[in-house]
């Protein structure tokens, strides 16, 4: 059978997901990603937005690095449902002809870039941690396999457009540009209210669910809390802070905390401006998940521990004395009384 041509399919399309005209931060975390492999592959980078009142995403999008943007801006795409947002997808794809689209591993990407494929076909890789193309055009998306002892590139040689997800927290956003300029295309809506099958009735908010992602502070702890009821002094300190808690994959297998706590390659991969590792030993699982944060502080007895080669700053003692002064200090600082010294 001959191999098809290709060579008609040119460029990087980033579908942007939003919920109430807010964009996910992987979006905009892609963005950049795409933006340095557009211009390692010397093509264009396009954004898609689908939903209602968005027309401020596209504009967005242009600031943080697209060079076009399509824009389907209808009520019936108020909420994200399959068929009418895939259908979109589908026609911007059969007529610009992309040679790479991304989305974000969210359960909504993940929802969405499975129809689209199926769609097609071609092949998706899900859940990338690492993404790069090569002097054949094609591209190398990594994520982790075999229980995450091995990292696997995998590569969709055969069909167009190459197709990945990528959770959040691993790429870098760029800044915000507003002297950037770029076209916005309107599309279409590719099916009326009376043609979609399913309704969105309500949404009902799932208030202790943590989303990691988004957080700029995390405390996280792990085996060496020794028990559930350490994650107690945690919060106490995330509280101080402003932040929330995480956890190694140990706690959570553990049954201490739940899983959307988890930090690492089966949990949540984050990028804070401040990331506490408390109890935790380091283990490569977890530290892929959080080795991008700013700052992070490692507290552990054993002066050993791998946590401390990736720490910024490490300190070798008992958690269970230095969490509860480490808020007393803050609490302290807030309360706008001298500093507190810390007896290790």
């Amino acid at each position: 059978m001959p191999e098809k041509d290709w060579s008609d399919y040119r460029g990087i399309l980033i579908v942007v997901e939003q919920r109430n005209g807010i964009a996910k931060k992987v979006s905009w975390q892609l963005l950049g990603e795409g933006r340095r492999l557009a211009d390692k592959l010397n093509t264009h980078l396009s954004a898609l937005v689908i939903g209602s009142n968005v027309s401020a995403l596209a504009k967005e999008a242009i600031y943080r690095g697209a060079d076009q943007v399509y824009l389907c801006d209808s009520e019936e795409l108020k909420d994200y449902r399959t068929r009418p947002y895939s259908k979109v997808c589908l026609t911007v794809i059969g007529q610009y002809k992309p040679e790479i689209v991304l989305m974000g591993a969210t359960y909504t990407g993940r929802d969405l870039a499975g129809a689209i494929a199926t769609h097609l076909p071609t092949g998706l890789t899900a859940d990338c941690t690492q993404l790069d193309v090569d002097e054949q055009r094609l591209l190398l998306a990594s994520r982790p396999a075999f229980s995450e002892k091995m990292l696997a590139t995998i590569l969709c040689k055969q069909f167009k457009p190459q197709m990945a997800t990528a959770r959040s927290g691993v790429f870098l956003a760029l800044p915000l540009d507003p002297t950037r300029d770029g076209d916005i295309i309107p599309i279409a809506s590719q099916m009326k209210e009376d043609e979609i099958v399913t309704r969105v009735l309500d949404f009902l908010e799932q208030n202790d669910y943590v989303s990691l992602e988004d957080q700029e502070i995390i405390v996280a702890g792990g085996r060496g809390l020794g028990g559930p009821e350490a994650f107690a002094l945690l919060q106490n300190l995330a509280d101080a802070l402003g932040g929330v808690v995480g956890a190694s994959r140990a706690a959570v297998d553990a049954g201490w905390i739940t899983h959307d706590h988890q930090v690492g390659q089966t949990g949540s991969t984050v990028r804070p401006k401040l990331y506490f590792a408390i109890g935790i030993s380091g283990a490569v699982q977890h530290v892929v998940g959080m080795q991008n944060a700013d700052m992070i502080v490692a507290i552990n007895r054993d002066p050993n521990a791998p946590i401390f080669k990736v720490a910024h700053l490490g300190i070798v003692g008992d958690l269970f004395t230095l969490v509860p002064a480490l808020c007393t200090a803050i609490k302290a600082q807030k309360d706008g009384q001298e500093s507190v010294g810390i007896a290790l």
